[in-house]
């Protein structure tokens, strides 16, 4: 009876091992391909949702400050009393923003993060005191005329808004240089479409998207479409303008940081 001969394994030559490896590898870049923009997209919803957690401590802090306050919010109270009203009496008052958040510091619990967006460039201060006097630590507009009796007016929001109906390449109406910007904005025309720009929240909007808050504290992510269309036509006008910049259309004033 004759015995089968056993052949040995062949090895595996080098050339192999590298195509097993760069098929493994186009596998793994092709997933990827596919994940990431999805990862991007999970990322972003969630530092979008971050923000409006933010807004929404800040309204509350607005509520708090208020109620100390003889119902007043700190852009409608005196200095006298606390707040910053004196100062809007004149325009162009923009590079105070920051006060508006450093008066409600110990509502805030004491923290600067608050009022920093998760997706924006800008940083947090180390305090609310000597580091903080500036507007590069802020990244939320005030709506200086918002009040809980008109619950649609706007207090606040994210401050890439701009005008028009195309995204600002940059930070819309909020300046680099941090100085600010006192803004009015007719309540409906032409000349009330806004945005935000890119670069914050543009996940689910490619015309831009951002969180607001409004006059009873509540905060609202919306579009720049939804925003223009539905909010800013309800968002109750202002009535405190500086002498000589009382606007001719009914309009609200949004101080930028």
């Amino acid at each position: 009876m004759k015995h089968k001969e056993m052949r040995k394994p062949r090895a595996i030559t080098r050339v192999e091992v590298l195509v097993v490896i760069a098929t493994l590898l186009t596998g793994l870049l092709a997933v990827s391909a596919l994940l990431l923009p999805a990862l991007a997209k999970a990322k972003s919803k969630a530092s979008r949702i971050s923000c409006l957690n933010n807004l929404k401590e800040i309204g509350t802090a607005y509520r708090l400050w208020a109620g100390d306050n003889g119902d007043l919010v700190p852009p409608q109270q005196t200095v006298k009393n606390g707040g910053w009203a004196d100062f809007l009496t004149n325009a162009n008052q923009g590079a105070l923003c920051w006060t508006n958040y450093a008066i409600m510091q110990n509502e805030l619990g004491q923290s600067t993060k608050l009022v920093i967006c998760p997706e924006d460039e800008r940083q947090a201060a180390t305090d609310f005191t000597n580091d903080f006097k500036t507007n590069t630590h802020v990244s939320y507009f005030v709506g200086v005329n918002a009040n809980d009796r008109y619950p649609q007016s706007i207090l606040g929001g994210d401050r890439n808004l701009g005008p028009g109906p195309k995204p600002d390449p940059d930070y819309g109406f909020s300046p680099k240089s941090g100085k600010g910007n006192d803004v009015t904005i007719p309540l409906t025309g032409a000349s009330s479409a806004l945005s935000w720009s890119l670069k914050m929240h543009t996940a689910e909007a490619h015309r831009g998207a951002g969180n607001i808050l409004l006059g009873d504290g509540s905060a609202q992510p919306t579009s720049s479409g939804a925003f223009t269309r539905n909010w800013l036509p309800n968002a109750a006008g202002t009535n405190n303008w500086p002498a000589g910049h009382i606007p001719a259309t009914p309009s609200i004033r949004l101080v930028f940081p």
